[in-house]
């Protein structure tokens, strides 16, 4: 009608910026996905939380660096005759049972409640398989990740959920968290979907309820604390299992150093690219070191310390292959450790139940919705249907592959450049395709006939 005014509808389905494929042309400061985020953010009134690690694709990483094997000038290991070990002792020494790595990989912290029960026996057979460790992540000690775990880390929180003295003198080695790589400065969030019974029961929360953890331990301020509560965990565990801190690739000297003369046992940080089930996406592209720039700081700071042997350096985030753990070893890193690539070896990401995809407003292969609890292929789920789609058997069996090939991937290249254990290998085995990964990581870059940057020596 002439003079009135009607106000337009709002469509019920938005089409989204990947609707668009011509918008691709479009780059610069307000991209459509920056736009969108804006809207977003308009609608909500709160940042975005997701799951899995960050998009950033201008990170540099360990595909920047290559190895250079044996030639003339330097004799390799024959595959078939001659041995390759692998193994990594975290404590020897130090403590009455030390932490016997089998191969220098470990199963980063994954929490119940994150991951399901199912994902939990999964990945505590396949490393007792492959005689490596498993995590607890935040949360306490499931008992069935006791049962299928043989060495089993402890991670002890801010949050201190699900925290026993009994439990803690069942572990294998204690972790203490300080931050993680991939919400450094922040504590953990867990969406009140995957707050089931059990998960309440455990950490002593409401069923049903978002759950934010605290960003710093309530009974001590700083470094100058940590030798304290050392000895308050070695007194509670009679001296037997060693200890580590973790923290979140940020001021990373200062922070090594500081663990190291605190009395740990190892020193284990994540990089930048490290996964999680659940975090502001903000921080996930915009806090943290990149994990390559990181190793060679953190390996630094303990031979100024002058305990490189002594105490060990656990690395992680990013690491997608067995070339990627060789090259963090060969920057002085003792072992590594996994969480998404296991994830995925799980059945993340494979294109089943893609009905289920479609549902949750995404497709396989570019999933990051671990925090809404409903995850397709039942992995970081609490829901009892969904759960049941994970087999621990058969992901036991994927996992254990995984973990088997990645070894092999790792002693590929100890024994192309001569070594006769893995951990032999050192930044001389190494060569840069760029200036700036090799001033981040002091490795000489190709064509410089293997000089060394001045300030640093492998």
């Amino acid at each position: 009608m002439e003079g009135s005014s009607v106000k337009a509808e709002r469509p019920t389905v938005e089409p989204a910026a990947s609707d668009f494929p011509r918008l691709r042309e479009f780059g610069g400061i307000w991209s459509p996905e920056a736009i969108e985020e804006i809207h977003e953010k308009a609608d909500l009134g709160r940042y975005q939380i997701r799951g899995q690690a960050t998009k950033r694709k201008d990170f540099p990483s360990f595909d920047d660096l290559v190895f250079v094997p044996s030639g003339l000038s330097r004799v390799a290991l024959e595959g078939y005759r001659e041995r390759c070990d692998t193994q990594v002792v975290i404590g020897e020494g130090r403590v009455k049972r030390p932490l016997v790595l089998e191969r220098p990989i470990m199963i980063a912290g994954m929490s119940f409640g994150a991951l399901s029960v199912n994902a939990k026996r999964a990945l505590g057979m396949a490393a007792t398989r492959c005689g490596i460790s498993t995590c607890t992540g935040e949360g306490g000690m499931h008992p069935e990740e006791r049962k299928y775990s043989s060495k089993l880390v402890y991670q002890y929180l801010p949050s201190r959920y699900g925290l026993t003295p009994y439990d803690l003198r069942k572990a294998d080695m204690i972790e203490i968290v300080v931050s993680q790589g991939a919400k450094p400065g922040t504590g953990g969030i867990l969406l009140g979907l995957k707050v089931s019974d059990e998960v309440a029961e455990m950490r002593t929360l409401p069923k049903g309820v978002d759950q934010r953890s605290p960003c710093r331990h309530p009974d001590w301020l700083g470094a100058d604390d940590l030798p304290v509560k050392l000895e308050q965990l070695r007194e509670a565990t009679d001296y037997a299992i060693p200890i580590s801190v973790k923290v979140g690739a940020s001021r990373t000297y200062d922070d090594v150093r500081l663990a190291a003369r605190g009395g740990v046992d190892a020193v284990v940080f994540d990089g930048a690219e490290a996964g999680t089930a659940a975090s502001p996406k903000i921080q996930l592209d915009h806090a943290g070191v990149p994990t390559v720039a990181a190793v060679g700081e953190a390996a630094e700071a303990l031979r100024d310390l002058g305990m490189k042997e002594e105490v060990k350096l656990i690395v992680g985030g990013g690491i997608k292959n067995g070339a990627d753990a060789a090259k963090c070893i060969a920057l002085g890193a003792d072992a590594v450790y996994i969480g998404s690539a296991v994830i995925i070896a799980l059945n993340c990401h494979r294109p089943l139940y893609v009905d289920d995809y479609a549902r949750l407003g995404t497709t396989p292969y570019e999933c990051c919705h671990c925090h809404t609890g409903l995850c397709p292929v039942g992995i970081t789920t609490q829901l009892p249907k969904l759960v049941a789609r994970l087999d621990p058997e058969e992901a036991a069996d994927r996992v254990t592959n995984f973990l088997n090939a990645m070894t092999m991937e790792i002693q590929l290249f100890a024994r192309s450049c001569g070594k006769k254990h893995v951990n032999d290998l050192d930044g001389n085995d190494l060569r840069a395709l760029t200036h700036d990964i090799s001033l981040m990581t002091g490795v000489p870059m190709v064509g410089l006939n293997g000089r060394v940057p001045a300030w640093r020596k492998f």
